[in-house]
């Protein structure tokens, strides 16, 4: 049983993540524009309120236009989900320390509130918080991705990268290797 969840997981994680993620490598985008949009992703992803991310994205893409490879935005937003979710506590804290504001209890009747629709004022502050502490952490986050993408990058194009589409023949070779001299 334990041998087909982890084919059933692996079988998922080659279709949703790494296949598109060699199709992206394979159409000749520049790494500098797979780190920044991969980083771009990640960051958008993060965003501490569920679903929302998505939107971020398409904004970024009418703001940026080409100058983001959309594919590898919605990628890397996909791939932050996880990463999201365990990124909302530590999101509100930080934004409690910028505002000095009380210390938010996360404690499960909160939650039920939230989800009943009773939700106080101390818990949309504390969703303000959240939201307070992603962008003060989002510039840190953006640039050390970007950072750290763009070796990886250049070393994935350059390993899974698109092979020239018109192979060099022998007769265009020996051209190139000896030019034709020039008439003065």
């Amino acid at each position: 049983m334990m041998g087909l969840s982890k084919g059933r997981l692996k079988a998922w994680f080659n279709k949703k993540i790494t296949d598109p993620l060699l199709q992206i490598l394979r159409r000749g985008t520049e790494p500098k524009q797979l780190a920044f949009s991969a980083a771009l992703g990640i960051t958008l992803g993060i965003f501490p309120i569920c679903g929302v991310p998505v939107f971020l994205c398409a904004v970024a893409f009418a703001v940026l236009g080409s100058a983001c490879h959309a594919p590898t935005v919605m990628l890397a937003n996909i791939i932050a989900t996880p990463v999201e979710l365990a990124l909302v506590v530590p999101f509100l804290r930080l934004g409690e320390k910028v505002t000095g504001g009380p210390h938010f209890p996360l404690t499960s009747d909160a939650l039920k509130k939230v989800f009943t629709g009773q939700a106080s004022q101390e818990v949309f502050l504390s969703i303000g918080n959240a939201l307070l502490g992603w962008l003060v952490a989002t510039p840190f986050v953006f640039i050390s991705l970007y950072v750290v993408l763009l070796p990886c990058f250049k070393v994935l194009v350059r390993k899974f990268g698109a092979v020239s589409s018109a192979p060099k023949t022998p007769s265009s070779m020996e051209t190139e290797m000896n030019p034709k001299p020039r008439d003065a």
